[in-house]
């Protein structure tokens, strides 16, 4: 059973549901529809192409339309660009999709990301569960999981709701444009999920009302306009912790960012209220694992609020967070490149691949 049906034409629903199974027969996280191109598979964070006949603008206008409802086609014209969830039944398991349909040089494009079913644990994802532990013990404050899209932010996020809520006792609720992952229903714990355009109008009205529904945390799928990060603030401050994402290429961007969604002349006060509320950054990088076909390595940079670090934010001097980076070794800091020596060493991924994303690419050194 393939949904939602919307009453698409038989001929295009089963061309959807044939490209989606295949997507889950090869491990693919990305499933790309683009008018002069053939349909694209990303897997295991490389482009594979299948056939080399190219789909047409009405074929992916077609394709498009048979999985979002007439509303939301509509709203296409306007916005530009829409997001929903889709579902196939592969094999007897249930295997959703985001969908975000889109419009490039006035043609329906699409991009559908598989969204594994069960949340990955951290052994799985190699992120470090003690620092996962450490960012979920906060009882208040802000910590930010930051990288580019297709990084794992709300892989990473949705696991540590995953950790509140097996642990129990916590009162959750989440934010998210769409709803990734379903958290089970734990005894001792109650975890709510919003998705935005169906459930609440907006990331900023998710998080203001979100404010009068008794949580403890509270995750923020993203934080994009001014009225989110003022609320995500607030609420930091007054015995929340917000969980949330950026998009940004590291830390000390993910800052940068924050401050420069306000306007200039309210941005020394953002500065004082970020040092004081934020705790942590972490920035994501996945990258091509040295033995071809295998998954993607997850490497970090992490930044914990220290003293020097909050003087740093408060007083605008955020050039000197790389410095702060490379010395926070003892209170549990990591520098990208350090990061990448780890996995090169490890013979996780490639020197060449270390060196691309490397700030100092000439101090990385292979093993022996």
């Amino acid at each position: 059973m393939e949904t939602p049906t919307n009453d698409p034409a038989p001929r295009i629903h089963e061309k959807v549901a044939a490209l989606l199974h295949e997507a889950v027969r090869r491990e693919a996280s990305d499933v790309h529809l683009v008018p002069g191109f053939p349909v694209t598979y990303r897997i295991h964070g490389e482009l594979n192409t299948v056939g080399d006949d190219v789909l047409s603008p009405e074929a992916s206008e077609a394709i498009a339309r048979s999985f979002i409802s007439p509303h939301m086609a509509e709203n296409l014209g306007e916005e530009k660009s829409i997001d929903c969830s889709l579902e196939i039944e592969h094999e007897d398991k249930p295997h959703r999709f985001r969908a975000n349909v889109y419009m490039a040089q006035q043609k329906w494009c699409a991009c559908l990301r598989h969204v594994p079913d069960a949340i990955p644990s951290f052994e799985w994802m190699n992120f470090p569960q003690g620092l996962a532990e450490r960012l979920i013990s906060h009882t208040n404050g802000l910590v930010i999981v930051t990288g580019v899209t297709g990084s794992g932010k709300s892989t990473t996020l949705a696991a540590m709701i995953n950790m509140l809520n097996e642990r129990g006792g916590y009162r959750v609720i989440t934010i998210e444009e769409p709803i990734e992952y379903d958290h089970k229903r734990v005894s001792s714990s109650m975890v709510t999920q919003r998705e935005v355009g169906r459930d609440v109008d907006s990331f900023y009205d998710g998080l203001k009302y979100g404010l009068r529904q008794d949580p403890d945390v509270i995750l923020v799928g993203e934080i994009r306009d001014i009225e989110t990060a003022r609320m995500a603030l607030s609420a930091a401050e007054t015995g929340h912790l917000i969980l949330a994402t950026l998009h940004t290429k590291d830390a000390k961007g993910a800052i940068t960012r924050f401050v420069d969604l306000f306007p200039h002349d309210a941005q020394d006060d953002v500065r004082t209220q970020l040092a004081l509320s934020l705790r942590s950054v972490v920035n994501q990088h996945l990258l091509p694992c040295a033995t071809p076909g295998e998954k993607r390595v997850l490497a970090l940079e992490v930044l914990h609020i220290t003293q020097p670090a909050r003087f740093a934010i408060k007083f605008g001097k955020v050039e000197s967070i790389d410095s702060i980076l490379q010395t926070g070794g003892r209170d549990g800091m990591v520098t990208l490149d350090d990061d990448l020596q780890r996995l090169l060493m490890a013979e996780r991924i490639s020197l060449e691949t270390a060196r691309r994303f490397a700030k100092d690419p000439e101090h990385l050194v292979t093993g022996g």
